[in-house]
């Protein structure tokens, strides 16, 4: 229960959950980007009482433009609605996303933005929406994502919740930031599409990223398994 807090006093940094919905074979989305729906309603259900137990949602402006995701807890009796967090290097999120405009239950949310190529007219206009937006640059033009996570501790953000796109995933486990992953099986096959996440290649299989499963569960017609980096709750 308190993982996310011990996570931020001891690191510094919030305890970082990746939630996945994929296919049998590991695909989130079709090539043509259709994703809507891989897993069954019970689990997508789940997914909103996951969201409803962070601090903040984080998500990157692909999943933004492909999906326009509200990225909200739509639960009965919601009191407390978790923050946005969108990684959006040249700030292209639409003023119309519903990310920023659509109504939630419960309280209002901040709206963090972090991006790297500076257009202040642009953060002018996002800010008038009443979203934060941050200008943290990290190499080749792309956002700095260890020093993101520890401005978000900074802001009291103890678990951050990712539901993002397969190439946004592949670089926070590329930089090694992801302590548990949460994913949602469905039983059908997809074939070619687009994965769980995008990193390597990897030369030799010792540079796998090594988990260890804490649960496992039916959702519904849907599979959900739990994993956690190894020694990694140890900090």
């Amino acid at each position: 229960l308190n993982i996310g807090f011990f996570s931020r006093m001891i690191r510094k940094t919030p305890w970082v959950r990746m939630k996945v919905a994929a296919s049998l074979d590991g695909q989130t989305a079709l090539l043509n980007g259709q994703s809507q729906w891989i897993t069954g309603e019970a689990a997508r259900a789940e997914g909103h009482a996951w969201r409803a137990r962070s601090c903040a949602v984080l998500t990157g402006i692909g999943t933004v433009l492909a999906d326009d995701p509200r990225l909200d807890v739509r639960l009965p009796d919601i009191t407390r609605q978790p923050h946005v967090v969108i990684i959006d290097s040249k700030l292209e999120t639409p003023l119309n996303a519903n990310v920023l405009n659509a109504p939630v239950l419960g309280a209002s949310r901040a709206r963090f933005i972090y991006a790297s190529v500076p257009n202040d007219a642009k953060k002018a206009a996002l800010e008038a929406l009443g979203a934060t937006v941050i200008y943290m640059p990290g190499e080749d033009g792309k956002v700095d994502l260890p020093a993101m996570l520890r401005d978000l501790a900074l802001r009291e953000i103890n678990e951050l919740h990712v539901e993002a796109g397969y190439k946004l995933n592949g670089s926070l486990i590329s930089a090694g930031l992801v302590d548990e992953f949460l994913i949602y099986l469905a039983p059908k096959l997809l074939g070619l599409g687009q994965g769980m996440a995008s990193f390597g290649p990897l030369q030799n299989l010792s540079e796998a990223v090594h988990l260890e499963f804490l649960h496992s569960e039916m959702i519904g017609q849907d599979l959900r398994l739990r994993a956690r980096l190894t020694g990694r709750d140890r900090f």
